[in-house]
């Protein structure tokens, strides 16, 4: 029997590609729905015309269905001082690179819970699944998406989270775990993280949540897809797999890092100002220096991050990227992203012939 999870999406098999802003491209997405997984568009990081093109671009693709993802974080609060003072910071590592800090640094994201064009260029466009990231958007927006027939998803980092996310009517749950490639999509970066597992989070939410659970962090192959659908999840994200797929829009120095480097990785907020998982690299050791001031809210410090980034690329020094990747990024395999599919398809196969799938649990009380 199909579940529910994988009619509702339109797909046959229980894999979905990570929408990733800056790195899915319309032709990562088209191909992975074109092999029948759900292929992902990360829209976070552009205005609605510029969605808007994405969306028709991935159309022109396939007629699959296919995920748009956006950023639901707080709006960032401007502090001059904080931003000047962080500016300051980061002269030394401009100057290095021969180049000038820039003279100030901006909002370069708007937040979909303020984004009243995004939304309407949704319910204009109707893709199949929208996914948000960082929290959800206001009631009326929510009821606008679900009254065009979209299927949303809402990534949660605890139980607590999970249950925001059910009572809001969203239709399932991406459990992302914290070896999660990327930015945490806590709801409150000032709350505490207790930073839970994949697996951990994906059985807790199966356990306590009546809605269908994607687990998403740290898998890589089909036996990582075939452990969190044993725990009860009825599909698995996948990011870092297909960073390094043929249609992806990283740079080399990216690729080099994620096929040739250690693999390891570390939570840093230095790149963005928000807690996100890296390749380890030199952005991310600026982390350890005693001397760094608070940084300013997301996303007005990733302007300096981006800034700092082109600096050094002008100068063949890619150590400052946003080299974002889970912590089995050693896993990484650079095939086209519909071949990584079909051989994500045939893992799973193979490992599902192995496994015995437990029970649901039952609820407590």
């Amino acid at each position: 029997m199909t579940p529910t999870l994988l009619r509702a999406l339109g797909i046959e098999t229980p894999i979905i590609q990570a929408p990733m802003a800056g790195v899915s491209t319309p032709a990562m997405a088209a191909a992975v729905s074109n092999a029948g997984a759900l292929g992902s568009l990360g829209l976070g990081a552009t205005n609605a015309e510029g969605a808007r093109r994405m969306i028709r671009q991935t159309r022109a693709l396939t007629a699959k269905p296919f995920n748009v993802n956006l950023f639901t974080h707080a709006p960032a609060r401007r502090d001059p001082l904080r931003e000047r003072s962080w500016l300051t910071w980061l002269t030394p590592q401009f100057e290095a690179l021969g180049a000038a800090p820039p003279a100030s640094i901006e909002e370069i994201y708007t937040s979909f819970r303020v984004d009243e064009a995004m939304l309407a260029m949704l319910i204009e466009e109707r893709p199949a699944v929208v996914s948000l990231h960082f929290g959800l958007p206001p009631a009326p927006a929510i009821a606008a998406l679900r009254q065009a027939g979209i299927v949303l998803l809402a990534s949660a980092t605890s139980v607590h989270e999970g249950q925001l996310i059910a009572d809001a009517g969203i239709d399932a749950i991406i459990a992302q775990g914290a070896e999660a490639g990327g930015h945490r999509g806590v709801f409150d970066p000032e709350a505490p993280d207790a930073e839970l597992g994949t697996l951990a989070l994906t059985r807790l939410l199966v356990r306590d949540s009546s809605l269908p659970v994607i687990a998403a962090g740290g898998i890589m192959d089909g036996a990582g897809i075939a452990a969190v659908l044993a725990l009860g999840a009825q599909a698995a994200q996948l990011g870092t797999a297909f960073v390094a797929s043929t249609e992806s829009a990283i740079d080399e120095g990216y690729r080099r890092a994620l096929l040739q480097g250690t693999g390891e990785t570390v939570f840093t907020s230095t790149i963005s100002g928000r807690k996100a998982r890296s390749l380890r690299n030199r952005f991310t050791a600026l982390d350890a220096d005693p001397h760094r001031p608070a940084a300013p809210d997301y996303p007005i410090a990733y302007d300096a991050g981006k800034s700092l980034h082109a600096a050094g690329k002008a100068r063949g020094e890619f150590g400052f990227g946003a080299q974002w990747a889970g912590q089995a990024a050693g896993l990484a395999r650079a095939l086209p992203a519909g071949e990584l599919v079909r051989e994500l398809k045939a893992e799973l196969e193979t490992a599902l012939s192995n496994l015995v799938v437990p029970q649901r649990p039952r609820q407590r009380g």
